[in-house]
This record gives structure tokens, sequence and C-alpha cells, in this order.
């Protein structure tokens, strides 16, 4: 199965899952449509700056699927292995220093059970 199959799939799985709430997965979709349109809050042409908005967007979304989110919700439709999904969690965590604490507190509805890490 080519990448792009299995990311559509593991799109239409996740948007279909009942644990995550609703307002969090158009939160998602609105950040994502935002990080692949043309239009930006800092125009792309400004050094530096103009990717710094999209790079602020992507750090929230995997923010929410790396720390928010419970891991074993992701890895229900993860169709990848667990080698990139250590990765991929490793590069979240990384790019968490872009995301401020109460913006994570204020959009995110989704509260995990206490015992997933």
């Amino acid at each position: 199965m080519s990448f792009f199959r299995k990311l559509k799939e593991f799109i239409v799985n996740v948007s279909k899952d009942e644990r995550i709430p609703s307002r969090d997965k158009k939160i998602i979709l609105a950040m994502v449509v935002l990080i692949i349109s043309p239009i930006d809050f800092i125009p792309d042409w400004i050094p530096f700056l103009g990717q710094l908005d999209d790079l602020i967007l992507l750090s929230i979304v995997l923010d929410y699927f790396f720390r928010v989110l419970d891991s074993n919700i992701l890895l229900s439709h993860y169709p990848w292995g667990m080698k990139s999904f250590a990765v991929l969690r490793n590069i979240a965590r990384s790019l968490n220093l872009f995301v401020p604490n109460w913006i994570q507190k204020r959009i995110w509805k989704y509260i995990g059970s206490p015992y997933d890490n």
C-alpha cells in the first residue's frame, strides 16, 4: 500500500474515532488546511518569519497527537511501524517548544487517561 493511501486511511480512521472530541477534530482540520493553504498569517516571502506560522501550527497538531491524545488511540489507527511512531513522537516533543502551555490548555477538549504517559 502506498504512503499516501495509508495516510488517507489514517486520517479517515482518526476522523471517525468517537473517543476524540469533534471540536478537537475540527480544530486539527482547520490547522492542517492553514498549513497547506497558500494563505498565511505571516507572508512566506519574509525570511524565517514567513515559515514560522506554519511551524507553530504543525507543532500544535503534532503536540495534540503525541502528547495530548492517548497513545493507544493514535496507535490503534497508525498504519506505519512503531519505529516511525517513536521518531515522530521525538520530533513532536522537540517542536513542543513552539507551543505555549496556555494554547494547549485552551484549545483542546480531550481529557486522556491518567494512566497513559
